[in-house]
């Protein structure tokens, strides 16, 4: 099973930033990721928060709650959250962090990423593919 966690300001996808992001929503997303899953024959489960903490609840527990790797975009939290990064070392999964917009083409402070370098792979700038793609990494074991 592949957890996929979406961090602040996602569930604004369709209405913020339309230039950036697209004017697809978070739920035109979850159902894509549903639908990948079934493909690569995995179960998805889609969650959203704004909240850091309940975001590192959901990592920390994701293993007994049978999931075996993490598709994770942390939105802004990416650039400053070393809770977030000692939440994701911090257990077993193998997390892929995934980014819609290419984060290295914006401004400079979305340049770093605090939790980057305890996932197992980054992808940046592909769109909703991006999902899919860490999705494949997962359920095939290179990440």
């Amino acid at each position: 099973m592949i957890l996929v966690l979406n961090g602040p300001n996602l569930n604004r996808l369709g209405l913020r930033e339309p230039d950036v992001y697209g004017s697809q929503t978070l739920e035109d997303l979850e159902r894509l990721c549903e639908t990948w899953g079934a493909e690569l024959g995995v179960p998805v489960t889609c969650r959203q928060s704004n909240y850091e903490g309940q975001l590192l609840e959901w990592i920390q527990d994701a293993q007994e709650h049978g999931f075996t790797g993490i598709v994770l975009n942390p939105g802004a939290l990416t650039h400053y959250s070393y809770a977030l990064r000692d939440a994701i070392a911090g257990q077993p999964l193998p997390v892929v962090e995934v980014h819609i917009s290419n984060v290295d083409a914006r401004e400079a402070f979305r340049h770093q990423s605090v939790t980057a370098a305890v996932c197992r792979g980054k992808i940046s700038g592909l769109g909703f593919l991006g999902y899919r793609l860490a999705m494949e990494a997962l359920t095939e074991g290179s990440a």
